[in-house]
């Protein structure tokens, strides 16, 4: 059997990846993830996931590398990880009582082969309206400034919604595993 590579070193990838009980190895891509004047945020994720495959792949041959890439969007805004607090304040801001479109691609890449496959998995949320005070609390007690959107579903994120929707909840949090499951067995790796 191949080495499986996560090329991310973003816990909730990490846990999600567990839950189809495969051994599997965690490396970071150490990609630049800026936008590209003009990027779409579909063609970004896509671009970004890819990216991270391949960054990790040159250092490990016959392997399945996993990349992922996430990006919030509310009217075609980019909604990314925060800078900083200001930048997650505004970002929640932003989202208050709009639906918000997240975008999850996916790559995997057999290192001994060179295929890749790519997809991005779409998610929707519609954020509640949202106070000041009410960003300002979440933020303290979450801290999810490693997130995009500074939104964590899988923790005290789902305080903020007023719905989902979506064919993979686990997109959401940032790697769609029902997807991930097809590649893999593409690959010859079943998990059951």
């Amino acid at each position: 059997m191949k080495s499986l590579i996560l090329a991310s070193t973003s816990p909730a990838r990490k846990l999600l990846l567990e839950r189809l009980g495969l051994a599997f190895q965690v490396a970071p891509s150490r990609v630049d993830e800026t936008p590209l004047p003009g990027e779409s945020p579909l063609a970004m994720v896509q671009r970004l996931a890819r990216a991270k495959a391949e960054a990790v792949a040159r250092a490990h041959a016959a392997s399945l590398i996993i990349g992922a890439d996430q990006v919030g969007v509310v009217a075609g805004e980019i909604l990314g990880k925060p800078a900083d607090h200001a930048d997650a304040v505004r970002q929640l801001q932003r989202a208050s009582g709009n639906s918000v479109t997240f975008l999850t691609a996916l790559c995997l890449l057999n290192s001994a082969t060179k295929n890749i496959q790519l997809e991005t998995v779409p998610y929707s949320v519609t954020f509640r309206a949202l106070t000041d005070e009410q960003i300002e609390n979440y933020l303290r007690l979450e801290q999810p400034y490693h997130c995009a959107l500074s939104f964590k579903s899988e923790g005290l994120g789902v305080a903020l919604c007023e719905k989902y929707a979506g064919d993979d909840p686990t997109a959401l949090i940032g790697l769609p595993l029902i997807r991930l499951v097809r590649m893999l067995e593409r690959e010859g790796l079943h998990l059951i």
